[in-house]
């Protein structure tokens, strides 16, 4: 799998803008629609008791205004992605996935 970077760049083609951002602070005025996501979590597997591979899971978020947008369909068709939750929040509409990269 690719490093984070790697992850940044292919959210941003999805995205078509660079509104996309990795774990940002509170103090960020976030522009919509965007992508926001952070690490979550990291998979090992063990050979012989010895870590042998690790996959980090990131946490993923498409927030939009706009209910009918695809956006939420590009992220969820990226290999290893799987849908979390929707919710909505201050007028916003936010698809929760989790994707392994």
């Amino acid at each position: 799998m690719g490093q984070r970077l790697d992850l940044q760049q292919k959210l941003v083609e999805l995205l078509g803008s660079t509104h996309v951002y990795f774990q940002p602070p509170p103090t960020v005025r976030m522009s919509y629609p965007c992508i926001v996501y952070r690490r979550y979590d990291i998979k090992t597997d063990f050979a012989d008791d010895k870590p042998y591979k690790n996959l980090t899971r990131y946490q993923v978020t498409v927030i939009d205004q706009d209910p009918d947008s695809d956006i939420h369909k590009k992220v969820g068709a990226l290999p290893a992605c799987v849908f979390e939750r929707f919710f909505a929040a201050d007028n916003l509409n936010h698809d929760v996935y989790n994707l392994y990269f």
